[in-house]
Order: C-alpha cells, then structure tokens, then sequence
C-alpha cells in the first residue's frame, strides 16, 4: 500500500491509493497542478498504450483509475524539477531527462512495429515528469556511453538498441544458428546477361547505412561488367527461399531475406585499389531505403567506447562469420562462423615482408589457424567482438576483412582486416539522416 502526501497551497493534502505503491512524491503548488491535469492524463494514457502488453492491461487500468481520482496528484507524483542521475535498465549511469531530448528512446517509440523488447525497454526507462515541459523524463544514458564523436553520431544506435542478438547465445560448430550475428549482409552484384552474384559481405551499422571493404566497391578486381547494386539482409542459407533450423514443435524460421538498393557507393577517399597493402580498406553503402529491424535484421554497434579505441587486440578472442564468398571464390550456402584470435601487428609484419607489404596500425591481423581465419567470412565482412559495460554486454565491429594468403587458411598466415575503431571519425562525419 502506498500514502501520497503534498502540500497544494497552504492546505496539506494526503491521498490513499494502494495501486500507487512505489511512487515517489514531490511538492507541488495549486497554481501549478490544475493547468497540467489535462496534459498529464494525456501521458499516461499514451504509456498506457506503449505498456500494456508489458504490464498487463488490468493492473495498468487499476493504476490509472486511481490517479484519475486525484487527478492533481499525478503531478506530484511523477514531478521532478531538474534532472538528476539515474541508471538505465542496460545497467548504465544516465541522466533523467525529456523523453524528446533522448534521441535512442525518441527512435525505439517511433519504430513501426514496436516490438515487445522495446516496449519493455521503454516501459522501464521512465524516471518522472517535467512540470515546465509536460512531458514525461526517461534514463537516458546515451549521452554518457560512447567516447565524444563529430557529426552523425547521433545516427548510430547505441549499445542495447545495437549488437545484440534474440538469444544473445554462441554455440560451437561451423555453421551459424539462423538468429546469430544478426548484422552481417550480402553485397549483389549484378552482371551481363541478368545475372547476379553475392562476391562480398558487410555489416548493418544503422537502418540506412552498411559498412564494407572499400576493395569490394571500387577494388581492382572486380570486373567493369559488374555493378554493385543491392545489400541483401536477413540471409542464413543462400540456397533456400525461407529458411528454417529446427525439427518437430522445436522449428525456428526467418522470414525472407531483403534485398535493398543501394542508393550510394562512399569508398574512403585515401582508398588505393591497385596497393598491396590495401590501406584504408574501407566504404560505406548508403541504402535507398529505411531497413525495419527484426530478430533476423540488426546493426553492430561501433567501438565508440573510450575503452575500445585503445585496444591492440593481441590474444583476443573474436568472431568472423559470413559465407566465404570473396571476388574469385564460393564457400558455402549456409551462414558460417570462426573464431580468431588477434596477433600483434609487428608479428604479423614480420609474415607479410616476406610479400612486400608494410601494414600499419590501421589495420589488424588476426587468425593464422590452419583452414580457419576469413575463409569462414566475406570479403568485406565483421569481425566482431563482445563487450560488456555497465551490466550490458553487446557485440561491436572491430574490423572488415580485408586480404590475406592465397589460398586462405594457411597455418602462420593471419588474415589482416581494417581496424574499424580508426575510421569511427570517418564513418560519423560521413552519414547523414
């Protein structure tokens, strides 16, 4: 049970309501309450939408008919007057403030369909109300998340809306499961004749844009016949139209791949297509159209975090996982997946001389397994790693596969990717809305 009390004027008042039990109370004057009823009223009912598949529509209705009663008292009780530190339901330190000032909870209400994941998130991300603005406070942490990045920032997803999977789970083996690594994509080419062909990968960085090898848009070795022109996502076996893993009652299937127009090509600039050390490997493909996340369909979130720019990735443990598919070869129909462990880069060096070619911190090696390393991934495609921070654990991009032996998986050969954390500058001034 709960008592409410506050002052309205000079009169106290006290309100008895056991459906309130939790609620915090602040004081608040007459002149103050009766202007905002309305609009307050208005709120509740609002989250009462967004809520009640979380919280079960009757206890909610319980809750409303109760401050409907003392209609006033509303204010008091959701009021709060400046913002104050908070802690996201991720886990993370945040500020409470304006629900229109924090532009990951904005996004998530906007989505269409709203999820139930996001409808929880957004259910347990209120932290008051605002008497100045009428309008509800939420914990936004984003602002405190992520090491301080120029323009376009503020379109990237940040951790808990980015990296993470239905189950988040890894399981052993080659193959994916159908929900893993939700991010990777499929570059289609199309070719003489109206043929097309899946040659690269990338990876869904937001709902408009994806990352690949700059060599797979403008590299020396694509034919001038081929024009790149759609992404594909949502994709687990290329040889199947619906693709399903599971027997019995214990079946899990995905809905269609999507293939998206790619609306521009972006390589970076310093990109060099005929160099041998493949410097700067790295473009984005702006999408023509907005992309609907799904279980199946999700970005990567990028290593904004001050703790990931300073990492050389020596021993760690990573994830490659894609097709196998490069500009001259086909492994495999299904989703693969790797596990790769980074090598330094004088080490790797020392391997790479022997071919000529100077690689410089831009770039990271990793692998070097025999019948391992990107012949499980795409040209063009993530290297990803797990992190965890504040309670929250994500997967974030860490690097594209960029070249390696002839053939691939050579023992004391690692595979060299471009070290995405450099170009996360790049990437932001870059994209736009």
């Amino acid at each position: 049970m709960s008592s409410l009390e506050t002052t309205g004027g000079d009169l106290p008042l006290h309100f008895h309501c056991p459906e309130a039990t939790g609620m915090i109370s602040h004081s608040a004057t007459s002149e103050r309450i009766g202007p905002r009823v309305d609009s307050v009223l208005y709120w509740v009912a609002f989250f009462k939408s967004i809520f009640s598949t979380v919280m079960g529509i009757q206890a909610f209705d319980s809750r409303l008919r109760c401050l409907e009663r003392a209609a006033f008292l509303i204010l008091v009780v959701l009021g709060t007057s400046a913002a104050q530190e908070c802690r996201s339901p991720e886990g993370f330190p945040g500020q409470c403030i304006l629900l229109r000032n924090c532009n990951n909870l904005l996004t998530l209400i906007k989505k269409k369909p709203l999820l139930d994941a996001d409808r929880s998130l957004l259910q347990r991300s209120q932290c008051g109300w605002s008497f100045e603005a009428n309008h509800p406070l939420v914990c936004c942490a984003e602002a405190l998340e992520a090491a301080p990045v120029r323009v376009g920032a503020g379109l990237l997803p940040a951790p808990g809306q980015c990296g993470i999977q239905t189950s988040d789970r890894i399981f052993g083996g080659v193959n994916t499961r159908i929900d893993e690594f939700p991010w990777i994509a499929l570059l289609k080419y199309a070719k003489p004749n109206n043929v097309f062909g899946f040659h690269c990968g990338g990876v869904l960085i937001n709902d408009r844009y994806v990352l690949t090898a700059s060599h797979c848009v403008n590299g020396k070795d694509i034919p001038v016949t081929w024009n790149l022109a759609e992404v594909r996502l949502g994709e687990w076996d290329t040889s199947t139209v619906e693709d399903c893993e599971g027997m019995g009652d214990d079946v899990d299937c995905s809905p269609p791949p999507i293939d998206v127009p790619i609306e521009q090509k972006i390589p970076h600039p310093e990109y060099v297509p005929t160099s041998n050390e493949q410097y700067n490997d790295i473009a984005l493909l702006r999408l023509q159209n907005v992309v609907a996340y799904s279980d199946f369909v999700k970005p990567i979130c990028l290593p904004t975090h001050a703790d990931l720019k300073t990492r050389d990735y020596v021993g760690f443990r990573m994830q490659v996982a894609g097709w196998g598919r490069t500009a001259t070869a086909r492994f495999s129909n299904v989703k693969q997946k790797v596990a790769v462990d980074g090598v330094g880069l004088n080490t790797c060096n020392e391997v790479y001389q022997k071919e000529q070619v100077q690689l410089q911190p831009s770039q990271l090696c990793a692998g070097g397994e025999a019948g391992k390393d990107s012949c499980q991934g795409d040209s063009g495609g993530p290297l990803t790693g797990i992190h965890t921070a504040g309670g929250l654990q994500y997967w974030y991009l860490i690097g594209l596969v960029s070249f390696g032996p002839s053939p691939c998986g050579q023992a004391g050969w690692p595979g060299v990717y471009t070290k995405v954390d450099r170009y996360v500058d790049w990437i932001t001034n870059t994209i736009v809305v």
